[in-house]
């Protein structure tokens, strides 16, 4: 018989990047969570090479340190990348497919948004240029001409 004591002790997923990881790894159906922290480590540091100022500073205050440390490791590219140009890029890296790339893109990145909240990223989406909207679970409105 498993006493109450012990009980408490089996909180699994307990840390703050372990919960990101099960979120990540249910949203984007990852089959392990090994799985899920491959997408969160690539697309993290990929956007940490786009993303500059105060929504990077910002971002990472929010993100669970694990995962802060990803994005905020990487230097930004003097470059930014569209959204379409990033997945590319990101698939370059790995040697994996578009599709797949796009999938763990729009997985991590809409986790992200959760963590950044609705505000933080829309100033995000500003920041960066076209494309990346959908990644992060939003439409991709444009202007009327």
């Amino acid at each position: 018989m498993i006493s109450d004591r012990h009980a408490s002790l089996q909180q699994p997923y307990g840390t703050p990047y372990e919960q990101m990881l099960e979120k990540v790894r249910y949203e984007g159906a990852y089959p392990t969570r090994e799985k899920a922290d491959e997408a969160v480590r690539l697309v993290l540091a990929g956007l940490g090479r786009q993303l500059t100022g105060d929504e990077r500073v910002d971002l990472a205050g929010r993100l669970p340190l694990e995962a802060a440390r990803v994005l905020t490791m990487q230097i930004p590219a003097t470059e930014p990348l569209t959204g379409w140009a990033f997945v590319k890029d990101l698939a370059a890296r790995t040697g994996a497919s578009l599709a797949t790339t796009r999938w763990d893109t729009g997985s991590v990145l809409s986790a992200v948004a959760t963590y950044a909240g609705p505000d933080l990223t829309t100033r995000i989406l500003h920041q960066l240029p076209t494309g990346y909207a959908l990644l992060f679970g939003r439409a991709e409105l444009t202007p009327a001409a």
